[in-house]
């Protein structure tokens, strides 16, 4: 039986629907975890909640500060705090269970009343509709794009002059090939590097539930380490964010 993922076509567009749907989800998770933990705000007598954000916002904050003076990345804090949080749960939706539906013969399902994309025959199919949405390649090049337009737009508000300068005369004109090389290769490393890690991660679950009960003690190791990689991933890609950010931002004399 082989597992594909269930796609539709709207318009000449292909648009993956597991994706999607973990994108939502992700976005949830996230939203009410960070209401639950400020709808009792308490200084004395704070919640656990509470003091888990308190820490990760002190988390970022030293990310930030890393990077720049606070007074120039303060307004980042809740960009850092969103995209941590954000990647992180993202990173660990694909651990704990799959989400499979299976079609046999000819029957294909309909969503919207679209079919969903084969591609080939199969006679029997498994559509996978649980998978951590940093899995897929478009997600991450998404937010590694919104990264980086991020910070050349607030480079060329906040720091204009030398933004542009930065281009032209360093160390002069003959280097901006080298410079426009650096800005496309920028967001696909940012991005890949994070689908790359997650997605291995989740094809290397996919071969363990494959050995049966043998591979139970493999799987809980695995599941240590996928957890350790997903923390790392999502502060890497805050880490370069506020990197990129402060590249931007900051004068060279001030770096």
């Amino acid at each position: 039986m082989e597992h594909l993922v269930p796609k539709i076509e709207v318009g000449g567009i292909e648009f993956d629907l597991a994706a999607i749907m973990m994108v939502v989800i992700s976005s949830l998770v996230v939203f009410i975890l960070a209401r639950l933990a400020v709808r009792n705000l308490s200084v004395e007598n704070p919640g656990k909640l509470q003091n888990f954000m308190e820490w990760v916002v002190e988390f970022v904050q030293g990310i930030i500060g890393q990077n720049m003076e606070w007074k120039k990345g303060k307004p980042y804090l809740a960009l850092g705090l969103t995209l941590i949080l954000y990647i992180f749960v993202s990173n660990m939706l694909g651990l704990p269970f799959s989400i499979i539906t299976e079609a046999h013969g000819n029957h294909i399902p309909t969503v919207f009343g679209h079919e969903l994309i084969v591609k080939g025959e199969h006679e029997h199919l498994a559509w996978s509709w649980w998978k951590s949405p940093t899995a897929d390649a478009a997600m991450t090049m998404a937010l590694a794009l919104i990264v980086i337009v991020l910070s050349h737009v607030q480079g060329l508000r906040q720091n204009t002059k030398h933004y542009l300068k930065h281009y032209t005369h360093n160390p002069n004109l003959v280097f901006l090939p080298i410079h426009l090389i650096e800005i496309v290769s920028k967001p696909l490393t940012l991005g890949l590097r994070l689908f790359g890690n997650i997605f291995a991660g989740e094809v290397m679950i996919g071969v363990i539930l494959g050995m049966g009960w043998i591979g139970i003690p493999a799987m809980l190791v695995w599941q240590g380490f996928s957890i350790f990689v997903g923390s790392i991933q999502a502060f890497v890609f805050t880490m370069l964010t506020m990197v990129y950010i402060s590249q931007s931002i900051v004068h060279e004399e001030d770096h």
